[in-house]
């Protein structure tokens, strides 16, 4: 569960984020928004990236504003950027080794947690290819898999269905939705695709211009006329 009250950043004279008070508590949440509505920057407060000028944060019940971005990974915090991180040199199974190596309790935990992951994300014949050899789904599969390590609370992930076709679309959709049970983990999703965010999100919470426009079940958000025209662009 992620709580947020009166959440301000601030930049010189503009506000990213303005008094943004919400609360995130199904096991999939949506965050969308226009272009430049504050998402990322969220998503960067709560890894501990961008430091506000006011407010509170809790994961679950430890208050996240003053820790390290380390320190909330030890919480359980995981994220995925809208740049796949893989390493082209490493192997597919190397790249999640790698954070393996600095989050899983021992080399045990680690190979089972790495081989969970890997299998979960459907990699488990592309395990010893090289970053540089695999596509852009399989490489999101690797930023997915990477976020599957070390016993994730909240997991956060930017844009993961940016650039796939439809079908590899569906793929992600099934394995989003299976996350919170197979890893006891919450799932905050940004993404631009609004049947995506129908079809995994319990509950969405949309942004205009560092505000919240509306937060709650996701249909009822998604079928608002004020998140229509100005998320949809249409009435």
């Amino acid at each position: 569960m992620i709580k947020i009250d009166a959440l301000t950043v601030q930049f010189g004279g503009i506000k990213p984020l303005d008094a943004l008070n919400a609360e995130f508590t199904a096991p999939i949440c949506g965050l969308i928004g226009p272009n430049g509505a504050g998402k990322t920057t969220l998503l960067n407060v709560l890894s501990g990236f961008v430091t506000p000028v006011k407010g509170t944060i809790w994961l679950n019940d430890s208050r996240l504003l003053g820790l390290s971005p380390r320190r909330r990974v030890e919480l359980g915090l995981r994220r995925t950027f809208q740049q796949e991180l893989v390493v082209d040199e490493l192997t597919a199974a190397e790249n999640i080794q790698a954070i393996a190596d600095h989050v899983s309790a021992n080399s045990a935990d680690a190979r089972r947690e790495i081989g969970a992951a890997i299998d979960f994300v459907g990699l488990g014949a592309r395990r010893q290819t090289r970053g540089r050899q695999l596509n852009l789904f399989e490489r999101r599969m690797v930023e997915v898999a990477k976020t599957l390590i070390g016993r994730p609370k909240v997991i956060l992930m930017d844009e993961p269905g940016a650039g796939l076709n439809e079908a590899e679309t569906e793929r992600l959709r099934r394995l989003l939705a299976d996350i919170p049970s197979a890893f006891e983990a919450q799932l905050v999703l940004i993404d631009h695709d609004a049947d995506l965010i129908a079809a995994v999100c319990m509950e969405t919470l949309v942004l205009d211009f560092g505000k919240r426009l509306a937060m709650g079940p996701t249909r009822a958000v998604l079928d608002d006329p004020v998140v229509r025209r100005a998320y949809l662009g249409r009435e």
